[in-house]
């Protein structure tokens, strides 16, 4: 699935609980945790936390923490953005970061409204970026933090919850590496929707 350092149960065994917490929030609001493994992280805890390996905290323990971490992290990423997001669009030999993307991005939450701030929370790098988006893009910091609840403590839950439950079959734990590749798989799906509604506008354009 990936370099053997992103393994979540070697991550996992390795750090903690703190690590755990650690990651999600680089994960969530961190420009360099775009390629952290925040849903199989997640889904991993929860099956370890039913079978009593490594993790021997209560499921809703680490659900609440992980939630934290999760919005904490947003809320950094927010006021990241908030205070060098428009810096970072305006830089010419950025690819990623312009004038552009911010428009579009301000473009989006104008037309998606709140919801997209917990929509971006499922989908892999895109959580990343969205709270560095909405801060540089001055979206306003009551509705982010609302909706960042909603979609962190949603995110974080339910995805520990699902790990902790399939955990606990026989089937799961015997096939644990394709059910984190299908986890993945899944939570691309919107990325691939969203490419190909671009690709077909630009065509119309054209």
């Amino acid at each position: 699935m990936g370099p053997s350092f992103l393994d979540p149960e070697r991550l996992i065994s390795a750090f903690g609980l703190i690590g755990l917490l650690a990651i999600i929030f680089a994960e969530s609001g961190l420009l360099v945790g775009f390629f952290l493994p925040g849903d199989s992280l997640l889904f991993t805890a929860g099956l370890l936390v039913a079978g009593g390996t490594y993790l021997h905290q209560p499921l809703w323990l680490v659900c609440l923490l992980a939630s934290a971490a999760a919005v904490a992290g947003d809320q950094f990423g927010y006021a990241f953005g908030r205070r060098f997001g428009p810096a970072l669009f305006r830089r010419p030999d950025s690819r990623l970061f312009k004038q552009q993307n911010l428009t579009r991005a301000r473009a989006f939450f104008a037309r998606h409204g709140p919801r997209s701030v917990v929509l971006a929370r499922f989908v892999p790098i895109v959580r990343t970026l969205t709270p560095i988006v909405a801060g540089a893009g001055h979206m306003h910091y009551r509705t982010f933090l609302t909706f960042n609840l909603i979609g962190g403590t949603g995110w974080a839950c339910g995805v520990t919850i699902l790990g902790y439950f399939l955990g606990q079959v026989a089937f799961v734990r015997s096939n644990i590496e394709l059910i984190l590749i299908a986890i993945v798989l899944v939570s691309l799906i919107p990325v691939g929707i969203e490419l190909l509604r671009a690709r077909r506008r630009t065509a119309t354009r054209e």
